[in-house]
């Protein structure tokens, strides 16, 4: 794009800037869209008392079907939000959909997912093949191109990661 259509905006002074923050906003279009298709499907397959973040966390639990600490769950999802994820996984076991085991011999626990919620996760999966990975399959080289846009959010995700740490260590201007 032509710099005078992004010469006076504040995140895109120039072309880099205006690449990076169109990525930023597809970025969340993408993760706005994610949650709108998981709230469509969770609805259709009885999840729908699901927050989308709980709707995460279970299939990340269900994920190679072993059981999950929180700890692990945090990691898997890049969160540092470990009381959210309590508060989320307090709901979906009261909701029937996972299990709290107490690891012998230590305070630990890992969750892992009931028969209520490997059927419900079953239908959600199904439902997803049927819509989504349908649609994803009629696109041209798309196994080639999500691979690399999966590696490239991995990197951008790193470069991101070491941002916030260097962030931490300045201060902020003074206004004088």
């Amino acid at each position: 794009m032509k710099s005078e259509y992004y010469r006076n905006w504040h995140l895109a002074k120039d072309e880099t800037e205006f690449k990076v923050t169109e990525m930023e906003f597809a970025l969340m279009r993408v993760i706005e869209a994610f949650a709108r298709w998981v709230a469509a499907a969770d609805e259709i397959v009885g999840l729908s008392e699901l927050k989308h973040a709980e709707h995460v966390i279970l299939h990340v639990i269900r994920m190679q079907n072993r059981p999950k600490s929180g700890a692990t769950i945090a990691r898997l999802l890049n969160r540092d939000d470990l009381p959210n994820i309590q508060y989320s996984l307090r709901k979906l076991e009261s909701s029937g959909l996972i299990h709290k085991n107490k690891e012998v011999g230590t305070k630990n626990h890992t969750y892992s997912i009931t028969k209520m919620g490997e059927r419900l996760t079953n239908e959600y999966s199904k439902l997803r093949s049927d819509i989504l990975m349908r649609k994803f399959r009629s696109l041209t080289d798309f196994d080639e191109r999500v691979e690399n846009a999966t590696e490239l959010l991995s990197i951008i995700t790193g470069i991101y990661e070491e941002s916030a740490r260097t962030s931490v260590t300045l201060n902020r201007a003074s206004d004088d």
